[in-house]
């Protein structure tokens, strides 16, 4: 039996570097300049983070495929902890549900989150354009200590710059954050195996699409609000219920259709999904028809996608949608083996076809 697991193991390592080798082969960077698509989270934000980030800072604790960095002192037995760090331009700064400040703090606590680290403490760095309104920034600076407080996770230090009238759009925002891991979990792309089951928390594309509509101002009658919110707490529920949960993620830029690849791609596997079980919102369902997005496509800033074994599916979603933040968890589909690197969406109708990750970037500048 040992054998039996052993061999199994290798052979899903050898698939994983398999693929790893295929990525980074292909990543050719040939754009002369950057455009909003390199900041879509889709296949051109994939290209240029390969061909040229991955190269030059190459290190063990980049290569993991994770939304935080897990690093430990060289002391024996010494705790090991989760390092993040992220930036946030979304227009228009405020949105239904939401604004850039609970967003940045929420999107820190969820990257280190997603690692299974219990978050300790964040950093706010602004950088300010001349003539910004002081009655926005103070809004901001409330929102973001409101977030801090009510997720229970102290911002500790920041940063403050202005630049010139016209050299940045109002008000941009990088947070970082550090938390602790737990005693012996290892959430990592390399435990992804065939058979596994394929969770998301609840309802995609209201975020992306609540603040497209306040952007471009559409007359489209929904009441579509961001889903932003901390996931921390969801993440520890999740870990109780079943401990040998393999991955977590939260399907931000580019939206589920994108993550679910990212990991098939970094697995070596392929992921299949129902589409009709993929919990999606009457209105946001409505609006993307009338303007020819796929909500799997859409920004998330308040879901998580959590891949675990079939045999602890069913607790963690029990335990899930014990959490207000996780009420309307479904298990959505199931990891395969083949093919190696594809997500493939079964249609209502009885048919399948290629649900691939976000080309272009028809929603810039999202989070």
């Amino acid at each position: 039996m040992t054998s039996r697991v052993e061999s199994s193991l290798q052979t899903q390592l050898d698939r994983i570097d398999r693929v790893r080798t295929a990525r980074l082969a292909r990543a050719i960077l040939r754009d002369e300049h950057i455009t909003l698509s390199h900041g879509s989270g889709g296949k051109s934000t994939h290209t240029l983070i390969d061909a040229l980030m991955v190269p030059a800072f190459a290190n063990a604790a980049l290569d993991g495929f994770a939304d935080s960095a897990v690093l430990s002192t060289n002391g024996v037995g010494s705790p090991r902890f989760a390092f993040t760090t992220d930036s946030y331009v979304v227009s228009p700064l405020f949105f239904p549900g939401g604004d850039i400040g609970s967003l940045a703090i929420n999107g820190t606590i969820n990257d280190l989150a997603m690692s299974g680290a219990r978050p300790v403490c964040l950093s706010v760095g602004l950088i300010l354009e001349e003539g910004l309104e002081m009655d926005v920034l103070r809004r901001v600076i409330a929102s973001l200590a409101a977030a801090s407080a009510a997720a229970g996770v102290p911002v500790v230090t920041g940063d403050t710059k202005v630049v010139h009238r016209g050299k940045a759009d109002r008000l941009f925002i990088n947070t970082s954050g550090v938390g602790i891991m737990r005693d012996g979990l290892n959430l990592s792309v390399e435990s992804v195996r065939p058979g596994d089951v394929v969770i998301v928390s609840g309802d995609v594309g209201d975020h992306g699409l609540a603040v497209m509509l306040a952007r471009e101002a559409l007359e489209i009658e929904a009441d579509i609000r961001t889903d932003s919110a901390p996931l921390h707490e969801l993440v520890a529920a999740i870990l109780a219920a079943a401990p040998n949960t393999r991955l977590l993620k939260d399907p931000t830029r580019g939206g589920l259709a994108t993550t679910l690849n990212e990991i098939a791609r970094h697995a070596g596997v392929g992921i299949a999904v129902e589409e009709e079980k993929v919990p999606v919102k009457r209105e946001v369902r409505g609006a993307c028809e009338m303007l020819g997005i796929d909500p799997m496509h859409i920004a998330n800033e308040g879901k998580l996608v959590a891949i675990v074994s079939a045999e602890e599916a069913h607790a963690a979603v029990d335990a899930m949608r014990a959490h207000p933040a996780g009420v309307g968890s479904a298990i959505i589909g199931e990891v395969r083996s083949e093919p190696e690197g594809m997500v493939i969406l079964k249609t209502p109708i009885g048919g399948s076809r290629v649900l691939d990750m976000l080309v272009g970037d028809p929603l810039p500048r999202i989070c």
